[in-house]
């Protein structure tokens, strides 16, 4: 048991130190993503927003769509039916709007996400009005600038899409917001300047020319991951996903333990059945990492009932966490330069992305076992059987 852990150990702090690596080469493009100058181009934009319920900031978040310093673009809101509680509020942020938005109510879907019915309609609705579509989630808010910096990289014609993340600010709750913010870090650091990138449904900007080329509706009609059906059809025609680290979106985290398992679950399960291999990569990462603790205590407990020194042990049991530290205070660093105007919260709640980092793959671990026994998943109150990348059951409520 002794050689395992030292072999499992040594593999852990390689495994960290090359993360490590990874960590500041993303920090290095982040803070390079700041200071970019986004270009002239500015194609005709329609920004699709779906909306489901009422959430915390919805309206400050809505009205930030309506506000971006660009020079030709329109909002559609899109909710599923009238009855939405958040259908009055996004009626009345519209009506408001010195920029072109419009409410539009597509109906529920018997087989795809409401998310992915909303935005087929609404796209259906918008014509070929538009040069480029932005796809943005309700609960972030990005700032003025934005829509410019995400739109800019589509000057290059055989660009696929650009893409971006979020990062959950913690302003009140408890543990299981914080919980929920260290947990979604690491997938903002995944993205960077490789070949690996997915779309992200929050933050994705692609030109109508190369969607509708691509048949991303098609590919639609049976999805419930919108993100992540796109992410498939660029992959499959070998288009470049460029991720746009400047882009960043602040959202805010606000849950309970119920609602943290449900997203963080649900996650899991749409990776597994839309991207099983890096399921699969990560899945065996996160139990090398719960291996090695759980060998490294056993041992260090023998040894203490034995009377014998364990400090070689408690050591190689720590760096991996300590350097699961560290990567968390350069994403910490990159994401104050890339959101300067939340600076005082993030240094505030810096212990998020740091002390709790080590937790973090415990967590994916459990999220890994429960996505492997199941293929249903809870979205906004509505439940789902997801069959395969192309075919979803929408369950009885």
């Amino acid at each position: 048991m002794l050689l395992l852990f030292y072999i499992i150990a040594v593999e852990q702090i390689l495994q960290g130190v090359y993360n490590l690596w990874d960590s500041y080469r993303w920090m290095r493009d982040a803070q390079h993503g700041a200071s970019r100058d986004p270009g002239f181009y500015a194609p005709t934009v329609a920004v699709f927003c779906p909306i489901k319920g009422l959430e915390p900031g919805l309206e400050q978040n809505l009205a930030a769509l309506t506000r971006f310093d660009y020079p030709n673009y329109e909002v559609f809101f899109v909710l599923a039916t009238i009855d939405d509680p958040a259908h009055n509020l996004a009626t009345v942020v519209a009506a408001k709007s010195k920029t072109p938005a419009q409410v539009i109510l597509a109906g529920r879907s018997t087989e795809c996400s409401e998310k992915v019915n909303n935005l087929r309609v609404a796209i259906g609705q918008a014509g070929e009005r538009f040069d480029a579509y932005v796809f943005c989630d309700s609960d972030g808010k990005p700032p003025r600038n934005w829509l410019k910096r995400i739109v800019g990289p589509l000057a290059e014609p055989r660009l696929g899409a650009a893409t971006t993340f979020r990062w959950y600010m913690v302003e009140r709750g408890g543990i299981w917001s914080a919980l929920l913010s260290a947990w979604n870090a690491p997938i903002a650091t995944y993205l960077g300047a490789h070949s690996g990138n997915f779309c992200w449904g929050g933050g994705t900007a692609i030109r109508r020319e190369i969607f509708d080329s691509m048949h991303v509706m098609a590919a639609w009609q049976g999805a419930a991951s919108d993100d992540l059906a796109l992410t498939r059809v660029l992959n499959g025609a070998g288009a470049e996903i460029r991720f746009v680290p400047e882009c960043l979106v602040p959202s805010i985290a606000s849950t309970t333990a119920g609602g943290f398992f449900e997203f963080t679950n649900r996650q899991m399960i749409v990776t597994r059945v839309y991207e099983p291999r890096l399921w699969w990569r990560g899945g065996i990462s996160h139990l090398i990492y719960a291996a090695m603790l759980a060998l490294g205590i056993t041992i260090v407990a023998e040894n203490w009932m034995a009377g014998l020194p364990a400090f070689q042990i408690i050591t190689l049991l720590l760096l991996p966490l300590l350097l699961a530290v560290v990567r968390g205070v350069l994403r910490l660093v990159a994401v104050i330069e890339l959101l300067p105007e939340w600076k005082q919260q993030l240094l505030a709640k810096g212990w998020i992305w740091t002390v709790l980092a080590p937790i973090v793959p415990l967590i994916s671990l459990w999220n890994h076992l429960v996505s492997a026994t199941t293929r249903r998943i809870t979205w906004r109150g509505v439940r789902y059987e997801l069959v395969s990348p192309t075919v979803t059951r929408v369950l009885p409520r």
